[in-house]
């Protein structure tokens, strides 16, 4: 389900008319939009709260945006430019669908996103505390980025439960499927913080010496990837096989359509949807 609604949500980080939209409230560059809409639920924060709960940012990445972006524009401005080229992109890519089948899954997602538990998950429950959309494209946005945003925060627990800290969590990704070069200019992390991590990753006996991903790296990974997907099982659990099987096929073209803005390598590591 991840690959089906992630795309939905990771518009507003590539769709030109995101950028558009946090241009016109003042927020210039890519980075200044991408750290105010992110962090605006969470209201005019300083860096810490948003190095910590982004996870894998380089400190002086985020320093470098926040708190400075709220003098260019509010977190209600932000917000809203935020969700107007969100939908904006989704109107755009979506134009073929059919309003009845786009409304239809913005109603059984907004439903999959109101069975989650925030306990413990800041992100997530701070984006499912905002005010309800009233349209179709706003409604399935928001549901998605709830999911997407919660199933981030478990998947950071997870993390941290197996003793990653966030530039060995990159190194490692891209000792396996990501490129270093797509993704490390864009968390921020210098050679020698990335050099040093990757070095801990050989002590720790996940990488040989030479770099190659060991078995024992691969089996605790993927005892973290699989957590993540059962703290993130609830709403599927609530929604039944059958209803969600619906879900996956209303969001199967629109996922699609969302992928074709997204750039190759790109740094959240989304494959296309599963079949």
């Amino acid at each position: 389900m991840w690959t089906h609604f992630e795309p939905v949500h990771a518009v507003t980080y590539f769709h030109p008319r995101s950028r558009a939209a946090y241009e016109a409230v003042g927020l210039r560059g890519y980075w200044r939009g991408y750290f105010a809409g992110r962090a605006a639920p969470l209201g005019p924060v300083e860096a810490a709260p948003a190095i910590a709960a982004f996870f894998t940012f380089a400190p002086g990445m985020v320093s470098r945006a926040l708190p400075s972006v709220w003098r260019l524009a509010t977190p209600q401005e932000a917000l809203r430019a935020r969700l107007t080229g969100a939908v904006q992109a989704l109107a755009e890519l979506t134009y073929a669908q059919p309003e009845e089948q786009v409304a239809e899954a913005a109603d059984l997602l907004e439903e999959a996103a109101g069975a989650l538990d925030h306990a413990g998950r800041v992100l997530g429950a701070v984006n499912a505390a905002l005010p309800r959309a009233e349209w179709p494209l706003a409604r399935l946005w928001q549901a998605a980025t709830t999911l997407r945003e919660h199933r981030g925060d478990g998947h950071v627990a997870g993390l941290v439960a197996a003793g990653l800290d966030p530039v060995e969590t990159l190194a490692w990704r891209c000792r396996v499927d990501l490129s270093r070069e797509a993704l490390q200019p864009h968390r921020g992390w210098t050679d020698e913080e990335w050099a040093a991590a990757t070095e801990r990753l050989v002590e720790r006996w996940w990488l040989t010496r030479d770099g190659q991903p060991t078995e024992r790296g691969r089996t605790a990974f993927r005892a973290v990837e699989n957590a993540t997907d059962e703290a993130a099982a609830k709403p599927w659990r609530v929604l039944g096989p059958e209803r969600t099987y619906r879900l996956r096929e209303l969001l199967a073209p629109i996922a699609l359509a969302c992928q074709t803005v997204l750039p190759a390598g790109n740094p959240i590591g989304l494959p296309a949807p599963a079949p």
